[in-house]
């Protein structure tokens, strides 16, 4: 999966939260995004592996 396909499917996992919760805002969306990025980067640090590699074994998941 690249950056591009992981933005798409997140644009569609924040428009399907605005809808069954309406008053879910961007700026609830921006900061799971930046808590997930921070994820990444805490899992990238422990296990040495590239971000791209993680994202795409927590896709498999």
């Amino acid at each position: 999966m690249n950056k591009d396909q992981l933005e798409g499917k997140w644009k569609q996992v924040k428009g399907e939260f605005k809808q069954k919760y309406g008053n879910v805002t961007d700026d609830d969306t921006t900061y799971a995004e930046g808590k997930f990025d921070e994820m990444l980067g805490r899992l990238q640090e422990k296990t040495g592996k590239k971000k791209e590699d993680l994202k795409q074994e927590i896709e498999t998941w």
